[in-house]
């Protein structure tokens, strides 16, 4: 799970072309918590997760790799 977090926090990131402190800032966390997120080095909690979710407008799900539908809609 960590990978595919990792993978899709980038992924997303660099779709709407923000750097990692933008979404460290937008989330409310560190610059280094989010890049250990991204490099699968650790797991956020899940209010951080949520805020995260929130900057891209994507589902927990989607971010966990629960689902490929980034669709916050069913």
């Amino acid at each position: 799970m960590k990978k595919i977090l990792g993978d899709r926090l980038r992924e997303y990131r660099e779709k709407f072309h923000y750097t990692q402190i933008q979404v460290a800032i937008y989330s409310d966390i560190t610059e280094k918590a989010y890049s250990n997120y991204e490099l699968g080095k650790q797991m956020p909690r899940l209010d951080i997760l949520m805020r995260i979710a929130d900057v891209y407008g994507v589902s927990l799900d989607y971010l966990t790799g629960r689902t490929d539908k980034p669709s916050l809609n069913k």
